[in-house]
């Protein structure tokens, strides 16, 4: 089989930050690397679900909303996919980080959590969520699109 793109990427290379995976014409896929990859250290999964139902409604709420096509959890849990549909880099990266400081700060329900609503209604860490969003928004503080790239952080 052929060998998909996420595998080519030297995954000891790099740590927490966010990357463009690839560019499908007018689709790109970020990697949200909240982690380190291979770090000992991986995202729980009541934290994981929590920092879901969020990230994707405060997303999907913004102005761009319209321009947002996927958010969701990578099964490595070290982080997220985020796919935007024509969309500059720096709205991408300001979007990112606005609804991880958001996820921080956040003290209601979370939205989504029902048995009607969600498949695994009872597996949510609010707290664990506010915890997992800090490195990620302390190391792209003053991210730049140049840096969105992963040979940028391969020096």
């Amino acid at each position: 089989m052929k060998r998909i793109k996420s595998f080519e990427v030297d995954h000891t290379k790099f740590g927490v930050g966010m990357y463009i995976s690839r560019i499908d014409g007018d689709i790109t896929t970020y990697d949200v690397r909240m982690v380190k990859p291979n770090g000992g250290v991986y995202l729980e999964y009541g934290a994981i679900h929590t920092i879901e139902h969020l990230f994707a409604t405060y997303a999907r709420n913004t102005e761009f909303s319209d321009s947002i096509i996927y958010v969701g959890p990578m099964g490595c849990r070290t982080g997220f996919y985020f796919l935007t549909r024509n969309l500059a880099p720096e709205t991408a990266i300001k979007i990112v980080r606005d609804a991880f400081e958001f996820i921080a700060d956040y003290n209601g329900e979370i939205p989504g959590v029902s048995e009607a609503e969600c498949g695994n209604y009872r597996e949510h860490d609010l707290d664990g969520a506010k915890k997992s969003v800090v490195p990620f928004i302390k190391a792209t503080k003053g991210y730049t699109a140049e840096m969105l790239e992963y040979n940028y952080h391969i020096k």
